[in-house]
């Protein structure tokens, strides 16, 4: 049996960020999971806004911005008309780099355990995970994180909560322009010139050298539309936005067209001895609602800087302790703003009330009036297309800071 102060079983990003800042701050911890190396996943692509604040309270915006690509600015359009440009922080990444960045990170004290945690018992003082090798691992805190892998969580015990199945698809892909070598790296979020089109937004913007597209709907899992989406994407994508490629111009697509549905649901059960749930494993969140990522590094900083250290110099492990991550009031405000955000734009996006409708209108002549005001303000300046890459290169995360 494997002795140890803290496990972390599931090694993708809520994961692999514990079991760097433990080892950092010198905790003996061992992260446990069936791959070695990441593999490919079809996860968060782009972090930005309150998501950079999580990152650099947990102390990792030295390993994440490292390797992210940095827009600095986009555009907004509808209808085929561009409303604004304007500054933007998002980052762009694959989420296996992003994942193995962080791997990468882990100081050696950390132990790695190539395996899958098949069973778990919970005590006030110690814990016992069983490996799918046999193997045992004695800890006094779990650190729960494998996301949506939800069997260990079934044999313990714990239930899910649906709360909106099958609430969104997201929708990946590379985009190459007609004629050029690739988009110029710029970024653009596009919105549906419907609500019938049961679409949020697409959403364009450079990870490395490639333009990456993410296409966020509302659809069921067996609507005809995916199917041709998947086989004949540029067919399916201008059936929904007809007037996209006034700003674009012609585009194909390059490489698999990826579709992952979303479901939003919640751990019922959580609070026991010896155990916290982190990231997905607690609370899952709506991609097209972009608060995942933030809500995972923003637990992982709240439990493994403020918690973790304080519980491991006092014995025991009881589920006292562990109410106090749950009751966290940062915690407690991003879980409830995921969820939010989750229903609110569903409902800005596809509601045809009269109430949403006018909504969705005074957005997008919010859009339009800011844009014009920022307009007037570049007066002078010289003119460009929203396209302009030989003017604006997309920066890494380093030269980003540097910056």
């Amino acid at each position: 049996m494997k002795v140890t102060d803290v496990a972390i079983i599931g090694g993708g990003l809520a994961g692999s960020a514990a079991a760097t800042i433990l080892g950092r701050a010198g905790v003996d911890a061992v992260l446990i999971d069936p791959h070695r190396v990441y593999p490919v996943d079809f996860r968060c692509e782009k972090i930005g806004g309150w998501h950079l604040d999580a990152i650099r309270a947990a102390g990792l915006d030295d390993v994440v911005f490292g390797v992210t690509t940095f827009d600095g600015h986009g555009g907004i359009a509808r209808y085929g008309h561009l409303l604004d440009v304007r500054p933007s922080d998002q980052h762009g990444a694959a989420y296996e780099n992003l994942v193995n960045a962080l791997r990468a990170a882990i100081p050696a004290s950390v132990g790695f355990v190539e395996a899958k945690a098949m069973d778990i018992e919970t005590g006030d003082d110690r814990q016992t995970i069983t490996l799918n090798t046999g193997e045992t691992i004695s800890a006094r805190l779990i650190v729960l994180a494998n996301g949506l892998n939800f069997g260990v969580r079934e044999r313990m015990g714990l239930r899910r909560e649906v709360l909106s199945e099958n609430h969104s698809v997201t929708i990946g892909f590379n985009a190459v322009r007609v004629g050029h070598r690739c988009f110029p790296p710029r970024s653009l979020t596009y919105f549906p010139e419907r609500a019938s089109s049961l679409v949020s937004y697409l959403t364009l913007f450079p990870i490395r050298d490639a333009m990456r597209a993410n296409l966020m709907v509302y659809r069921p899992v067996d609507d005809p539309w995916l199917s041709r989406m998947r086989h004949t994407p540029i067919e399916a994508i201008k059936e929904l936005m007809p007037r996209l490629t006034r700003i674009t111009g012609e585009f194909e697509v390059e490489g698999p067209v990826k579709i992952r549905p979303a479901s939003l649901w919640q751990t019922q059960g959580y609070l026991r001895s010896g155990i916290a749930l982190i990231g997905d494993a607690f609370q899952t969140s709506c991609p097209a609602a972009g608060t995942g990522a933030g809500r995972a590094f923003n637990d992982v900083a709240r439990l493994c800087n403020e918690y973790i250290p304080r519980w491991l110099a006092t014995p025991g492990m009881a589920a006292e302790k562990i109410a106090q991550f749950y009751a966290d009031p940062v915690k407690q405000d991003r879980d409830r703003f995921s969820l939010h955000k989750a229903f609110f734009l569903r409902d800005l996006s596809i509601n045809t009330s009269p109430v949403w409708t006018a909504r969705r209108l005074v957005r997008f002549a919010g859009y339009k009036g800011i844009g014009i005001l920022r307009a007037l303000q570049r007066r002078g300046e010289p003119q460009q297309s929203l396209f302009d890459g030989e003017r604006h290169l997309p920066m890494s995360g380093h030269r980003a800071a540097e910056r």
